[in-house]
């Protein structure tokens, strides 16, 4: 016989027992770094628990105008600062802890990682005027609890030293955020992916897997980075004369096999750019380059020696318009003057976006005569991220219930789930999300939630944020089709003009050549005005949006053009 549940009963039992009606969810929010390239941030969050997997920024799209960069929007992290534990740290690349001094400004939490990284990381939170104090050193292989959060700090192999990945261990399974990577079984430092740290974990049950896919794209292998350092060795010993090297601040490897090609060859090592001095200042302190003490020179002290004694190592391998090496393609460096006889290596690939800034360079430097070495001509770049073949590798090795492709545009990651169903994945276990989707995880299901609260947040020289679509919209305007400024001066009692309309024009037309146009559109003005006076409108909003509303019917009718007017009026 079947018996009716007792509502009253049951409602005292939860009570007094504390039973929930919905199960518990665990909830990855990516705010960053999805269907794009940078700006990687990602929330864990259980109950009152949050944690921050990175915090990166990325460059300006061109629509851009007079933005600097562009860091991951953190209102929902504002609106929750009491759960966050902290933010754990994959890495020292930009794009991963470039944001960390703004959100330090709004949120007073702990910040986890290795010791180069806390050591680049220094530099950026003491520019901001910050305190260190909330750094914490994480060695490789160790484990920090925070809130319910274990989280495994496992090394990984990528273009700058100590980069991690993390097993997250969470009440409703094990994540794994592999962070930029690729396997190199011959890196510059010795230090070779933990593989065995991730088969381990793979065996036991992995929830989820967060993986990079920045070089989904490409078949095979990743090259591995001591591939360059011969091409190098090959290129030092061809050159007669100055050598000038452009590659990542941030790419210590790299840095590494240029400094011991030039001690090879008898080479002074001069360094240019404010990111490479900081850089190389705090590796060497730290212990990860190894330099000879009489290696390197100050930049002023380059003339002292022969050009075929002279390396400069510099920053700009990706076109940056202010970075030492376009200055030095433009004539514009205050202590390098580029001649026929020097050789310029970019040692880097462009970003996407950045090809076009990046051949500009190139297209110069050749203008001058110098010699011009990249990637297309020698093996000087090989990436930092790993190919197809080493993906396969990854996913067999974790066998994840769930799979989610992060650090890549739509392509990539539309190409990533690809390649998890071919590896045996069901389709329904993998999520391609986007910015601001939340997905939430209980013992048995996942799926994905189309929630949004994640817009890019815009850095423009002191201020964050204060340049929005508005903003954007109006510089972009003036960009195309310039500024009419209509000054008019008016009569306070009587409300009479007495003097003007005056024009003012500012990248829309040459005056001197266009008078009768400007003397047109005064007498457009002054004839608004007129008629504002005989119909007696003293509103002085209505009088600006008259005047202009028949300039702009004007100037486009006479020249198809659409300015921004702004009408301008003065009381005396």
């Amino acid at each position: 016989m079947d018996y009716a549940p007792n509502v009253k009963i049951l409602k005292r039992i939860r009570r007094r027992y504390k039973v929930s009606r919905k199960p518990n969810k665990l909830k990855v929010i990516p705010l960053g770094g999805l269907k794009e390239i940078g700006k990687n941030m990602t929330v864990v969050e259980y109950k009152e628990d949050i944690i921050i997997v990175d915090c990166g920024m990325t460059f300006p799209d061109e629509d851009m105008l007079g933005v600097d960069i562009v860091i991951p929007d953190i209102s929902y992290l504002e609106k929750n600062k009491d759960k966050i534990r902290g933010i754990v740290v994959t890495h020292g690349h930009e794009d991963h802890v470039g944001a960390i001094p703004y959100v330090l400004k709004k949120l007073d939490i702990p910040v986890y990682g290795t010791r180069l990284t806390m050591g680049l990381l220094g530099n950026k939170i003491k520019e901001h005027n910050l305190s260190k104090n909330c750094l914490h050193v994480v060695d490789k292989g160790a484990s920090i609890k925070l809130g319910v959060f274990k989280i495994d700090f496992i090394q990984a192999s990528h273009s700058i030293p100590d980069a991690v990945s993390f097993a997250i261990h969470t009440p409703m399974g094990v994540l794994i955020f592999t962070g930029d990577f690729k396997i190199d079984y011959t890196p510059i430092d010795g230090d070779k992916m933990d593989l065995n740290r991730l088969a381990a974990l793979g065996s036991k049950g992995v929830l989820a897997l967060f993986a990079d896919s920045t070089n989904v794209e490409r078949e095979g292998y990743t090259l591995s980075e001591s591939t360059v350092g011969e091409t190098f060795k090959e290129l030092f010993a061809k050159a007669s004369d100055r050598i000038v090297v452009a590659t990542f601040a941030s790419n210590v490897h790299r840095i590494q096999q240029i400094i011991s090609a030039a001690e090879e060859n008898g080479r002074k090592v001069a360094l240019s750019g404010r990111s490479m001095l900081n850089t190389v200042s705090v590796a060497t302190d730290l212990n990860y380059l190894k330099v000879k003490p009489e290696t390197f020179i100050d930049i002023n002290e380059i003339n002292n020696y022969e050009d075929h004694e002279i390396c400069l190592l510099t920053t700009g391998s990706q076109g940056e318009p202010m970075s030492a090496m376009t200055r030095m393609a433009y004539g514009d460096h205050r202590k390098v003057h580029l001649v026929p006889s020097d050789t310029v290596i970019i040692s880097a690939s462009p970003i996407p976006g950045n090809e076009k800034t990046v051949y500009g360079v190139i297209n110069k430097l050749t203008e001058i005569g110098v010699k011009v070495i990249y990637q297309s001509l020698a093996d000087v770049h090989v990436s930092g991220h790993a190919c197809q073949e080493e993906l396969k590798l990854i996913h067999s090795l974790v066998q994840p219930k769930y799979f989610i492709p992060v650090h890549g545009e739509a392509r990539h990651l539309k190409i990533h789930k690809n390649l998890a169903m071919k590896l045996g994945m069901d389709e329904d276990s993998i999520f391609v999300a986007e910015n601001g989707n939340t997905i939430e995880f209980t013992s048995k299901t996942a799926k994905l939630v189309e929630t949004s609260f994640a817009d890019n947040v815009l850095v423009d020289g002191l201020g964050v944020g204060d340049v929005g679509n508005v903003v954007l919209r109006d510089r972009k305007h003036l960009s195309e089709d310039g500024l009419i400024v209509v000054v008019v001066t008016v009569n306070k009692d009587k409300k009479e003009v007495v003097a003007g309309p005056d024009i003012i024009s500012r990248g829309f037309v040459y005056v001197k050549e266009h008078t009768d146009l400007m003397d047109e559109a005064r007498a457009v003005v002054a004839k608004v005005l007129d008629d504002c006076s005989q119909k007696q409108i003293r509103d002085w909003s209505t009088i600006k949006y008259k005047i202009r509303g028949a300039l702009k019917s004007f100037v486009f009718t006479e020249i198809k053009r659409n300015p921004m007017i702004l009408p301008i009026i003065v009381e005396v």
